[in-house]
C-alpha cells in the first residue's frame, strides 16, 4: 500500500482545516441564538418544498408567491383547527390526571392485581411531585412578581412577548424568502467550490439530497400518520391523554424504533387509572399494548412500504448517536442539522477516504 508523502504544504492545508472547523464551531456556539430561527425556518421550508411545488406545478398556480401564500394559510388552518378542537379536552385531562397523580402519591391505597413490592418500588423510584408540577399551567408573570417589583416584572413580560414575536416574525420572513429561492440555494452552493473540486462535492450533496429526500420527508410522514393512529387507536379504548400520548410516541417514531420509550408513560398512565377508577390494571393496559401491536403492525405492513418504499436511510442507532452529538455540540441547532451533518460525513468518507485509500492500493 502506496502512502503519500508528508509535504509542508499538505501540513499548512490540513492545520488551516482544522483551524476553520474550529472557528465554525465558536461561530455556530456564541450566534445560535440568532441562528435559530434560519435553521427552523430552513427545516420546515425543506418539508413544505413539495408542497409548495405541488400548488404551483401541479395545481397551476404559476406564482411561486401565491403557492407559498396559500401552503401556509392550510397549514395554519389545520393548525389552528387542531388546537381549537382538541385543546380544550387536553387542558380538561391534564387537571384530572394531576388530580389523580396527588392522590395516588399521598394516599396508601394500592392498585388491583398489581403486586404490593412492583407498586412500591414505583412509588419510591417515580418522581410524580415533579410530573405534577410539571403539569400545572401558571402564568408566568406570577413567578416572576415573587422576587422583583411588579413594574419590572410587567416591563420584562412585555420584553420577553416582544422579543419571542420578533423572532416569530423573522422565522416566517425566513420560511418565506427560502422557499422563494429554493432551487437557487440548493443548487448554488456547487458554484462556490473551486472548478477543480466541483466533482466531488457535487456527488457528496447529491447522496445527501438523495437521502434526506427520500429518508427525513419519508419519516416524517410515517411518524406523523404514527401519531395519529396512535391518538385514533387510544382515544378508542379510553385511555388518559389519548392524544398527547399519541402523538408523543408518533413523534418518538422520528427516530426507528424509539417508539418503544412510549411503552413507560403508557405504564404509567395506566396505573394511575387503574387506581382511579378501581378497575383491572392489566384490564387497562392490555387493551394499551394491543394498539402498540395494531398500530406496529400497520406501519410495518403498509406505511413502511408504501412511504419509504426501498429507500434505506441511516440505521437507528447511528441516528440516535447523531443527535446525541450534534444536540450536545451545538444545542437547539445541532439537532436541527444533525442528520444532514451526519449524512454528509458519510458520504464524503465513502467517495473520497475510501475511494482514494483504493486508488492508494498497488
Amino acid at each position: 500500500m502506496k502512502t503519500r508523502e508528508i509535504t509542508f504544504d499538505r501540513f499548512i492545508r490540513a492545520v488551516m482545516a482544522v483551524l476553520m472547523v474550529v472557528l465554525v464551531y465558536i461561530l455556530l456556539r456564541k450566534l445560535s441564538r440568532v441562528l435559530v430561527p434560519f435553521f427552523l425556518a430552513w427545516l420546515v421550508a425543506y418539508l413544505l418544498y413539495p408542497v409548495v411545488c405541488f400548488f404551483q406545478y401541479k395545481c397551476r398556480l404559476k406564482s411561486r408567491v401565491l403557492s407559498i401564500v396559500v401552503t401556509l394559510l392550510i397549514i395554519a388552518g389545520i393548525l389552528a383547527g387542531a388546537c381549537y378542537l382538541i385543546m380544550p379536552s387536553i387542558i380538561e385531562e391534564v387537571g384530572r390526571l394531576k388530580g389523580m397523580i396527588i392522590d395516588y402519591v399521598t394516599t396508601d391505597k394500592m392498585v388491583n392485581y398489581v403486586s404490593d413490592e412492583i407498586e412500591l418500588f414505583i412509588k419510591h423510584n417515580v418522581d410524580f411531585d415533579q410530573i405534577a408540577n410539571a403539569l400545572t399551567i401558571k402564568d408566568v408573570s406570577s413567578l416572576v412578581e415573587r422576587g422583583v417589583p411588579q413594574v419590572f416584572s410587567l416591563l420584562s413580560n412585555s420584553v420577553n412577548t416582544l422579543v419571542g414575536l420578533v423572532a416569530s416574525l423573522i422565522s416566517i420572513l425566513y420560511l418565506f424568502f427560502i422557499l422563494m429561492d429554493y432551487e437557487q440555494m440548493s443548487h448554488g452552493i456547487i458554484h462556490m467550490v473551486p472548478p477543480t473540486k466541483r466533482g466531488i462535492v457535487y456527488a457528496v450533496i447529491k447522496d445527501v439530497e438523495k437521502g434526506m429526500n427520500g429518508y427525513f420527508r419519508g419519516q416524517s410522514l410515517i411518524a406523523l400518520c404514527v401519531g395519529i393512529l396512535f391518538a385514533i387507536g387510544f382515544l378508542i379504548i379510553g385511555f388518559p391523554l389519548a392524544i398527547p400520548l399519541g402523538l408523543f410516541i408518533g413523534f418518538l417514531n422520528l427516530v426507528p424504533y424509539l417508539q418503544t420509550l412510549g411503552f413507560i408513560p403508557t405504564i404509567l398512565l395506566a396505573l394511575l387509572k387503574a387506581y382511579d377508577t378501581n378497575e383491572n390494571f392489566w384490564s387497562i393496559l392490555l387493551p394499551a399494548l394491543l394498539v402498540f401491536a395494531v398500530v406496529q403492525t400497520i406501519q410495518d405492513a403498509i406505511l413502511t412500504p408504501k412511504i419509504m418504499g426501498n429507500v434505506t436511510g441511516l440505521n437507528a442507532a447511528v441516528i440516535l448517536l447523531s443527535l446525541s452529538v450534534w444536540g450536545s455540540l451545538l444545542g437547539f441547532i445541532g439537532l436541527i442539522i444533525a442528520l444532514p451533518l451526519t449524512t454528509l460525513l458519510i458520504s464524503y468518507y465513502k467517495r473520497y477516504v475510501l475511494e482514494e485509500a483504493k486508488d492508494a492500493l498497488p
